[in-house]
C-alpha cells in the first residue's frame, strides 16, 4: 500500500508551483521598493517564545501548536506564526543596537494543528512584514500602504482594508472590566470556549466564529469608547495618512487580533470572494512584544498574509505558465548528440529548452511539444545538420522555415521580445 501524506500537510504540485513562484516574486519586487530586507528563521523555536509573546491563554498555545520534548528535555514548538521569531533574531543578534530602525519580511511555512478546509491547512504558508523600533504612525501607514499594493499587483478582486484600534495595556484595562461584566450578564449563551475565554481573555471572544456568540455580542461596548488621548490621537494620525494617500478603509470597532501581543492599530484585509472565513491578510501594531520575552521596550508593527488563500484568489485570466520558450526535436543518433549540446547553449542564452530523452519518433516527439505548449519546435536531422540549417516551426500558425544553426540563438530571442 502507498504511504499517504499526513492530514493537512498539503502537496504543492508543479501545476501549481508557478503561481506560487509569481506571488513571491511579485512579494519580494514590491518590499524591496519600501526599503525591507529579507530574513530567514528556523522552522523550530523554545516554546516559551510563543507562550510568552502570543500568550498562555490563547487557542494558538493552549491547542494548536505542534510541540514536543527532545532528546535533551527541551520544550520545541514549530514555529506557528513569524512575528515573535523575527524579534527574537532581532534581539539575539544585537540588531536593535546596530540597525534600531529595521525592516524585515519573511516567506515560508507555518505550523498549527487546526481543523483542515479549504485554503487552510496544518502546514500553512504566510507571507510576513515587520517594522520594528518606529512609534510613529507612519510606520503604520507605510504597511498598510505596501500591503494595498502588492495584493493591487496580483489584482486580488474584491479586497477591504478594515481598521481598529485596540489601544494600549492603561486604556485597555477598563475596556477588559467593562466586557466583561457584560458578558458575565450573557454568560449562559457562550459556548464552552467562550465560557473560558470570558475569564482569561474576554477580547478574544470578538474572535468566535459561532453565530450565537456573535449575536450576543450586537450592543457590546467598543474599544475605541475607551482609548485614552495619545491612543485616539495614534489612531487618527494613522486614518488621515491613509486618507491623504487614497487608501480607502473601514472601521471595524469589534475587530481583534488572535494574538495578546497586539496593541494600538489593528488591521484585516477582507476578501469578498472567500465565504465566511474571508481574511486574506491581518497584522497590527505590538509596541509590547520585545519586552514580553526578555528584551528593551522596541515598538513594532507587521503583518501576516495566508499564502494558501491568496493562490485562491489569484485572477483565473493571468497566465501561470510554465511551459518552455522552445522544444527541440531530434532525428538520428547524431542529431541527438549534438541537439543535447544545442539546449545547453540556448539554456546558456536564457531560454527554457525542452527536449526528447528517448529518440522516439518525430510524430512522437511532437506530440510531446504541442503537449508543452511550447510556442517553436526546432527540428534537427541528420540532413540538417549536413547543411548547418535547423528547422524552426511555429506552433501556432503551423508554418515553419529553415534557419541557419549559427543564428538560432538571436532569432529565438527576438522571437520571445516580441
Amino acid at each position: 500500500m502507498i504511504i499517504k501524506g499526513i492530514r493537512g500537510f498539503k502537496d504543492i504540485l508543479p501545476e501549481e508551483t508557478e503561481k506560487w513562484f509569481f506571488v513571491e516574486s511579485e512579494a519580494r519586487r514590491i518590499f524591496r521598493l519600501f526599503g525591507f530586507a529579507e530574513i530567514r528563521i528556523p522552522l523550530l523555536e523554545r516554546t516559551e517564545l510563543f507562550a510568552r509573546s502570543i500568550g498562555e491563554a490563547t487557542d494558538i498555545v493552549g491547542k494548536e501548536m505542534y510541540t514536543f520534548r527532545d532528546r535533551d528535555g527541551d520544550s520545541l514548538t514549530l514555529r506557528p506564526e513569524a512575528t515573535a521569531s523575527i524579534m527574537r533574531a532581532y534581539l539575539e543578534h544585537g540588531l536593535h543596537v546596530k540597525e534600531p530602525v529595521a525592516k524585515y519580511y519573511f516567506i515560508g511555512p507555518m505550523f498549527r494543528h487546526e481543523r483542515p478546509q479549504k485554503g487552510r491547512y496544518r502546514q500553512f504558508h504566510q507571507i510576513d512584514a515587520e517594522i520594528l523600533g518606529v512609534q510613529d504612525p507612519q510606520a503604520d501607514a507605510e504597511i498598510l500602504v505596501m500591503l494595498v499594493r502588492f495584493l493591487e499587483t496580483l489584482k486580488i478582486p474584491n479586497i477591504a482594508l478594515q481598521l481598529n484600534s485596540l489601544g494600549c495595556p492603561a486604556c485597555r484595562e477598563p475596556y477588559r472590566a467593562e466586557i466583561q461584566a457584560f458578558l458575565r450578564r450573557k454568560q449562559e449563551g457562550l459556548c464552552e470556549d467562550c465560557q473560558r475565554r470570558l475569564e482569561a481573555n474576554p477580547l478574544r471572544i470578538f474572535d468566535c466564529k459561532k453565530e450565537a456568540c456573535q449575536a450576543l455580542l450586537g450592543d457590546a461596548p467598543i474599544i475605541l469608547d475607551f482609548l485614552d488621548e495619545d491612543c485616539r490621537g495614534h489612531f487618527e494620525d494613522v486614518q488621515g495618512l491613509l486618507r491623504d494617500l487614497g487608501i480607502s478603509f473601514a472601521l471595524n470597532p469589534r475587530m481583534v487580533r488572535g494574538l495578546d501581543y497586539y496593541t494600538r492599530t489593528a488591521f484585516e484585509v477582507i476578501a469578498g470572494d472567500l465565504g465566511a472565513q474571508n481574511a486574506v491578510a491581518g497584522g497590527g501594531r505590538y509596541d509590547g512584544l520585545a519586552k514580553d520575552i526578555g528584551g528593551p521596550p522596541i515598538p513594532g508593527i507587521g503583518f501576516a498574509i495566508g499564502m494558501e488563500r491568496l493562490i485562491l484568489l489569484l485572477d483565473g485570466a493571468q497566465a501561470f505558465s510554465s511551459r518552455p520558450d522552445v522544444f527541440l526535436a531530434t532525428l538520428g543518433e547524431r542529431a541527438k548528440r549534438e541537439g543535447f549540446s544545442w539546449a545547453q547553449r540556448l539554456r546558456g542564452a536564457g531560454l527554457r529548452v525542452e527536449l526528447d530523452y528517448e529518440g522516439k519518433s518525430l510524430k512522437s516527439q511532437m506530440r510531446k511539444a504541442d503537449r508543452s505548449k511550447a510556442p517553436y519546435v526546432l527540428i534537427l536531422g541528420e540532413d540538417e545538420l549536413h547543411r548547418g540549417y535547423v528547422t524552426l516551426r511555429n506552433m501556432a500558425t503551423q508554418t515553419q522555415e529553415e534557419v541557419p544553426l549559427a543564428e538560432i540563438g538571436n532569432r529565438l530571442k527576438n522571437l520571445k521580445m516580441g
